[in-house]
């Protein structure tokens, strides 16, 4: 073999390695940039939904905490708010995303554990209307009733909080996003 096609095959090599070497960077890149765009649709999706299904809940359990209804036309409400609430939790856990934001998606299914056990107390306050007695009937159950709808609100508002601090941790982990940034 003479020199000349050595170098010339050396240098093929070289280019190749190269090629090869920059296809796996910008496979990373993007692969990095579509899991944090796909977290940040899908955290912003489920906040959506949450607010949603809990602002709902809400106004039904404030409408019988302010005695406009009857506290046993909710019990499908709850049924079906408590219902929600468990299978975005598990939607929430299911979510992959940047590391970065894996504080706030926790956060976010703290809450929807919390905004679970708020719909229970509700619940709780509504049954003691229908057994209890007198006075149970009274305080008992007004009591449980505020103070589920008042951990139902701060839960609602958490999870909008972090699911806005999710979204936003997954821009600045989206490699695409902080190209443009350096851009723009």
């Amino acid at each position: 073999m003479e020199t000349a096609q050595l170098i010339a095959l050396l240098a093929f090599l070289v280019v190749a390695i190269l090629v090869a070497l920059v296809a796996l960077r910008t496979g990373s890149l993007l692969r990095r940039t579509r899991e944090a765009e796909s977290f940040r649709g899908d955290v912003g999706d489920l906040a959506r939904r949450v607010e949603t299904s809990l602002g709902d809940v809400s106004a039904v359990i404030d409408r019988v905490r302010r005695r406009d209804a009857e506290a046993d036309t909710m019990a499908a409400s709850l049924a079906a708010a408590r219902d929600a609430v468990d299978r975005y939790a598990e939607e929430a856990r299911a979510l992959t995303g940047p590391t970065i934001a894996a504080v706030h998606r926790d956060a976010m299914i703290h809450e929807l554990e919390r905004a679970g056990r708020a719909l229970e107390l509700v619940a709780y306050g509504t049954s003691m209307f229908g057994t209890g007695r007198r006075m149970e009937r009274g305080i008992e159950a007004e009591t449980a009733i505020k103070r589920g709808y008042l951990n139902l609100i701060h839960a609602r508002e958490s999870i909008a909080e972090h699911a806005k601090l999710a979204v936003e941790q997954a821009e600045q982990a989206s490699p695409a996003r902080r190209f443009q940034r350096r851009n723009a």
